[in-house]
């Protein structure tokens, strides 16, 4: 580690536990490394693959793993993407390589007013940037809002062309996940869930994949996850957003945070089959799950030991072409599951 990291960062005996569970239903090994951060703030970034931690606004440091041990090296910022000057403050720039190099939210309303995100502040656009440089933009009635911190870049249906992935709440009926795809230079709706179907009734997204291994993909979510969440997979069906599966029991949010990502999409046991990696509804525990062949399944669960306070990242830290699983705790601790598949 170089010596600035030294200076911040301090590690504590490695922590490594093979775990193996007693039931069939739930056998993936893995291993867990802890290490403790001196510096009191912390966030974790998932870029391009790399797990990112800045330290209090401060340095920035890229994380690796070998031998058991965690490594950190100074990072420059990515500063390759400005956002509008009506974006929404706490907005997330979303990057891409593809047909949307950049999505975000614009256009700051309080015509809501539910405060899940920390204010009532919330987003009246989406605005992304595309592939030949011009902008697209798509702007709600007045009788929604965005309520979200990022536009996710997706792709759905398979095409190669990019939608986004948001969270729209109608002031009426509460969230309703949405997609959105370029047309002519604009943004549109392509595809939309129905809404909760009461105010001030949320859902948190969790990513987009083939998580069943039927062919087609699904988005993830967790609908209301502060009441008694549930996990759902909705499928497009034309213009439709329709529910695949669903399992009730988890949490990817707490209530008034800022930190959205609190689950991961990653191939734990594999099978090829995308998994998602989610709290369950009290945080107290990670779970690793599986919708392969339209069952769910648990594959695995680990204790979170504090509260969740940064982003949950898949990234493969080790170089070994399997994902490990990041995330920080309450006491600072910078915490990886490796699955041993």
């Amino acid at each position: 580690m170089r010596e600035e990291g030294a200076l911040l960062l301090r590690c504590l005996p490695i922590c490594l536990a093979a775990v193996l569970s007693a039931t069939a239903a739930m056998a993936v090994e893995f291993e867990t490394v802890r290490h403790t951060l001196r510096a009191a703030t912390y966030n974790l970034v998932d870029r391009d693959g790399s797990v990112i931690v800045e330290i209090g606004g401060g340095p920035a440091y890229r994380v690796t793993l070998a031998n058991g041990r965690l490594s950190f090296e100074p990072d420059i910022p990515d500063i390759r993407h400005t956002k509008s000057a009506d974006a929404l403050p706490d907005t997330e720039i979303s990057r891409g390589s593809g047909s949307i190099r950049s999505a975000w939210l614009a256009v700051p309303t309080v015509r809501y007013g539910h405060g899940v995100l920390g204010d009532a502040i919330e987003a009246g656009a989406v605005v992304a940037q595309l592939a030949d440089g011009s902008t697209a933009r798509f702007d709600l009635g007045a009788d929604a809002v965005f309520e979200d911190r990022k536009a996710r870049i997706v792709d759905m249906d398979g095409d190669g062309a990019d939608e986004l992935l948001v969270v729209k709440s109608y002031l009426s009926a509460g969230a309703a996940l949405t997609l959105l795809a370029e047309k002519d230079g604009e943004l549109v709706i392509a595809a939309e869930a129905p809404a909760i179907g009461m105010a001030h009734r949320w859902l948190n997204p969790i990513g987009v994949a083939d998580f069943d291994g039927d062919g087609r993909f699904e988005a993830a979510a967790v609908v209301t996850p502060h009441i008694g969440g549930t996990l759902k997979l909705y499928e497009r069906r034309g213009g439709t957003l329709v529910d695949d599966h669903a399992q009730f029991g988890f949490s990817n949010h707490a209530m008034g945070s800022r930190v959205l990502a609190l689950a991961a999409v990653s191939d734990v046991n594999g099978d090829q089959v995308p998994d998602i990696v989610v709290p369950d509804a009290g945080h107290r525990n990670l779970l690793a799950v599986t919708f392969a062949q339209g069952t769910y399944r648990e594959l695995a669960r680990w204790p979170i030991m504090g509260p969740l306070t940064t982003v949950v990242v898949a990234a493969d830290l080790d170089g070994d072409g399997d994902e490990e699983i990041v995330y920080g705790d309450g006491d600072r601790r910078l915490n990886v599951i490796a699955f041993r598949p």
